[in-house]
């Protein structure tokens, strides 16, 4: 007590409980900082830390972290239920990975929401498990030279705790457990596998149905050309009239039938041209007989005078 009055620096107790809460905060999140507050008592110029409050809705970051509205909210809501009496002492806050200090960012913070002389600033580094305290004294903060810890359960006997002794396993009993983690690792693989299996099937599928509905689209909506073969007659180089015959009714059909109105190419295309050296085709009975041309018909008529 006489130090702290020469010297101006306060003296630190810190429940050895509240410091365990504070490491197993921090180390639930190792990438992101995390803040609370800390609760107790502040006598004769000793500040005692006897509780904490988490500060949960706090903006966190990387390398930085702020009380905002409604860490406020819950903090004080948790402290007027169960720790009326006590009062605010100090923050902590953790630097994941890179040491125990307070950077601009922190001084701000314990300026602006911390003044009070006794109060004190806790900071642990969960990567490295250093930990370190900061406070006032003669008008600036510094990192506190001597703090100590205090065991709130401290005088207890040895047999009063009513535990019962720990169960130990047996050496035989030991292979079990690594057994059960390769079967669930093979179980994890396999699973990872059939997942591969599926993706590839279903992106097979997908590329088919993709294929499927752009043929469809492409042969209903865009205009077809209906190629046909078209015999020739060997003897005059012409269509067969038959085939022809066939191919107006199928054009009829197109035009007039259930789809008219389509498009639709049917290759007819110009009659070749008959060589010259080529016989004159051979009429037909009946109906051939009409075709006749008229010196042929003059000849016949003067053979039957």
């Amino acid at each position: 007590m006489s130090t702290a009055k020469k010297t101006g620096a306060p003296q630190l107790q810190f429940s050895t409980e509240v410091a365990r809460q504070i490491r197993q905060h921090a180390r639930s999140n190792r990438k992101t900082e995390v803040c609370g507050i800390l609760i107790g008592t502040e006598a004769s110029g000793i500040t005692r830390v006897e509780a904490c409050i988490a500060g949960e809705s706090a903006a966190q970051g990387g390398a930085h972290v702020t009380f905002t509205q409604d860490t406020w909210e819950h903090i004080y809501k948790i402290k007027d239920r169960d720790f009326p009496d006590e009062r605010i002492v100090g923050w902590y806050h953790s630097h994941p990975g890179f040491g125990v200090f307070l950077s601009d960012h922190d001084t701000f913070i314990h300026k602006n929401f911390f003044s009070s002389q006794t109060q004190v600033a806790w900071v642990y580094d969960p990567h490295s498990d250093e930990e370190g305290c900061f406070g006032w004294r003669n008008g600036r903060l510094e990192r506190v030279g001597e703090f100590e810890f205090v065991d709130s359960r401290g005088g207890e006997r040895a047999d009063a705790t009513g535990k019962a002794e720990p169960v130990t396993i047996d050496s035989e009993d030991e292979p079990a457990p690594a057994k059960e983690k390769r079967t669930h690792r093979k179980t994890s693989e396999s699973d990872d596998e059939l997942s591969q299996l599926t993706k590839i099937v279903s992106n097979v599928f997908s590329f088919l149905a993709i294929f499927v509905l752009g043929g469809f689209f492409v042969w209903y909506l865009l205009p077809r050309i209906l190629i046909m073969p078209v015999p020739i007659d060997p003897i005059t180089g012409r269509p067969m009239k038959e085939f022809l015959d066939k191919q107006q009714d199928a054009v009829g059909y197109w035009l007039n039938g259930p789809h008219a109105g389509q498009r639709a190419q049917i290759p007819l295309g110009p009659l070749p041209n008959a060589p010259a050296d080529a016989p004159a085709a051979k009429p037909q009975d009946g109906a051939g007989q009409e075709n006749q041309t008229v010196p042929d018909a003059a000849k016949k008529n003067n053979d039957q005078r």
